[in-house]
């Protein structure tokens, strides 16, 4: 660094720039591109964040996000690619690999295709108009998911892994379309599937005399009120207005509020010495994450939230401010409010309020916190544990489960398409047969080589499958090419047949968004013409 505290630059223009550029793209997708296809290869990384330094991964953004390059240029563009990834996967949860290839595929084919004669800026508005279209005629030919085919996807995007895909498919059939399903690692070798039908927090007991199945850890209690409260409660005398109703009336009472050790300590003794049927906990999550989701479950059971941040006083609670679940199983680290009644109209109105607003978020974590809103206020909860012998074969088996959930959820989303890269190798067709018949696109350069890179570079997934599982590119497509419809190659049982039929099908979403990813990236990259990196020594 200079006296002035400035950094110099190295500046790099034209071919030159360019070339280290798309280095720098070759090698990001040589390690990822591998992993395509049910007879893609598992990627080896040496990783300091996980135990025993190893990860083995089919997942395409966990490869991307392991590689740095020395080569500033090199890395810039691997920086890139590995955005195109991590928008995929946050907008979709899969699909990562996909939108690596075709950035790669876009990028080669610009390369080759564009001339001195070309309009660079009209060729990339083009490239966004035809990729436009290619999506219209993708979500104009998708189909909405059914029970099969759900099941077909959970499996393919899991590596083909039938035991697995059994599990999340029968997960997302019991959580329903407003239902939620996470993925978690198991603390044994064994990999299943819990489904809470109820809204669960994760939160348990404050004090272990509140316990009345001591077999299993858990106080149960049916037909229960419950009192929505972030202020502190210092003094048992502040909730007297519900409590000695409740005594009274004999009924049950789960507290969800912060609670001064005194008042957890009388409340416990006289479960223990009075019978009486109370318990309670802490408020889930922390800060505007805790507010919010304390608001979802006040809605969900009917109550009345007293929040700090509104300025309610909790002295002037009654009965009729608390809300009312069939039954609460509350465990050591989380407790589940099951009401078995049908979700109101108010709150089906509010999940699509939720949806709505996830829209409009673009990171991943932001997106899951809206997830977990939508299934507490549904009331259905799928959770998949992984388990495996070894640390590295549970990081490996995480990764395709988490991406299969991820998949199904994007197929009941949007639906579902040919899947081997059969769909975009139509639109590919589609797009040269359009390229050659319409005149105007003839008389215009740069909306033709805009047409003729994009339709050659959205075949490569397809042709990366078929070279993934060491075959001939040209013999297997004229096995298919020709007749049409829906009808493909299953590499990994070599056979030609419909893919719906041979359960080879993709979400619409994930496929849509690694494409309009991918163009985003690869066209930046192909009108770049000077690149500024830090001098290195």
């Amino acid at each position: 660094m200079s006296a002035q505290g400035y950094i110099p630059k190295d500046l790099t223009f034209d071919e030159l720039g360019r070339k280290q550029l798309i280095q720098g793209i070759t090698a990001i997708s040589k390690a990822v591109k591998s992993t395509l296809g049910p007879r893609g290869q598992t990627v080896l990384i040496e990783s300091p964040d996980h135990v025993g330094g190893i990860t083995v991964t089919k997942d395409g953004v966990t490869v991307a996000k392991s590689i740095f390059l020395d080569n500033p240029i090199e890395n810039l563009a691997i920086q890139m690619m590995k955005d195109a990834a991590t928008r995929t996967a946050n907008s979709a949860g899969d699909g990562t690999t996909t939108a690596i290839v075709l950035t790669e595929a876009i990028v080669n084919e610009g390369q080759k295709l564009l001339k001195e004669n070309h309009n660079i800026t009209e060729v990339i508005k083009a490239i966004n108009k035809h990729c436009n279209k290619i999506i219209s005629i993708l979500e104009k030919d998708s189909k909405k998911i059914t029970p099969e085919t759900l099941l077909d996807v959970a499996t393919i995007s899991a590596n083909n892994d039938k035991e697995i895909g059994h599990i999340i498919s029968d997960a997302y059939k019991k959580v329903g379309a407003n239902g939620i399903v996470t993925v978690e690692k198991s603390q044994n070798h064994e990999t299943y599937a819990e489904v809470t039908n109820g809204i669960k927090v994760d939160r348990g007991y404050s004090s272990p005399m509140f316990l009345n199945n001591h077999r299993k850890d858990e106080c149960v209690l049916e037909d229960v009120l419950v009192l929505v409260c972030d202020i502190t409660i210092d003094n048992i005398l502040q909730i007297e207005n519900v409590l000695k109703p409740i005594i009274q009336q004999n009924k049950k009472l789960l507290i969800i509020a912060p609670c001064a050790d005194n008042v957890v300590n009388t409340l416990a003794a006289n479960v223990v010495r009075n019978n009486l049927k109370v318990c309670t906990i802490l408020p889930p999550q922390f800060g505007y994450k805790s507010h919010e989701l304390m608001q979802d479950i006040a809605f969900a059971v009917g109550a009345k939230i007293f929040s700090e941040q509104t300025g309610d006083d909790l002295s002037l609670i009654n009965m009729t401010d608390l809300g009312h679940v069939d039954k609460i199983i509350v465990s050591k680290d989380s407790s589940v409010l099951i009401k078995d009644a049908d979700i109101s109209e108010a709150t089906l109105n509010r999940i699509e309020e939720l949806k709505e607003q996830q829209q409009n978020m673009t990171i991943k974590s932001d997106k899951d916190f809206i997830n977990e809103r939508v299934a507490s206020l549904a009331g259905a909860i799928g959770c998949i544990y992984v388990g495996a012998n070894s640390d590295v074969e549970q990081k490996e088996k995480f990764d395709r489960v988490d991406d299969s959930v991820c998949a199904v959820r994007s197929a009941l989303q949007e639906g579902i398409i040919p899947g081997g890269g059969l769909a975009l190798y139509h639109c590919a067709r589609f797009l040269k047969e359009q390229m050659q018949s319409y005149t105007p696109y003839q008389n215009e350069p740069n909306i033709q080589v805009a047409g003729e890179i994009l339709a050659e570079a959205i075949q490569v997934p397809l042709k990366q499958i078929i070279i993934n599982a060491g075959q001939d590119v040209n013999e297997i497509i004229s096995k298919f090419q020709l007749m049409g419809g829906n009808i493909g190659y299953d590499v990994k049982n070599e056979v030609v047949d419909d893919m719906y039929v041979l359960g080879i099908i993709d979400p619409l979403k994930v496929t849509k968004n690694a494409l309009v990813n991918a163009v985003s990236v690869a066209t930046t990259i192909l009108s770049t013409n000077a690149i500024i990196t830090h001098k290195r020594a």
